[in-house]
C-alpha cells in the first residue's frame, strides 16, 4: 500500500496535522505540550498534531531533503 503523506495547516486554530496514513486515528498520545501523536487500530503512527504551529515551525518555507520521487508544490 502507498501512502500520501499530507501536511495541512490550520489558520484558525494555529495548528499543523502531518498526515502518515490513510487509517483512521483511534487513540492519541501528547508527546510534548501541544504536540499529540495519533495512532490506527494496529498503533501505528496515523498523524501528528502540532499546536500554536506558527510559533514552532517555520511555516513560510518547507524544505524536503533526500526523499525519492518527492514532488513538492505538484
Amino acid at each position: 500500500m502507498t501512502v500520501i503523506v499530507r501536511m495541512k495547516y490550520y489558520n484558525d486554530t494555529d495548528s499543523l496535522y502531518i498526515d502518515l496514513s490513510e487509517k483512521t486515528s483511534v487513540s492519541s498520545f501528547e508527546i510534548l505540550p501541544g504536540i499529540v501523536i495519533d495512532f490506527d487500530e494496529s498503533d501505528n503512527i496515523a498523524g501528528i498534531d502540532i499546536d500554536k504551529a506558527s510559533t514552532i515551525v517555520k511555516l513560510d518555507t518547507m524544505d524536503v531533503v533526500n526523499i525519492p520521487y518527492c514532488n513538492v508544490g505538484k
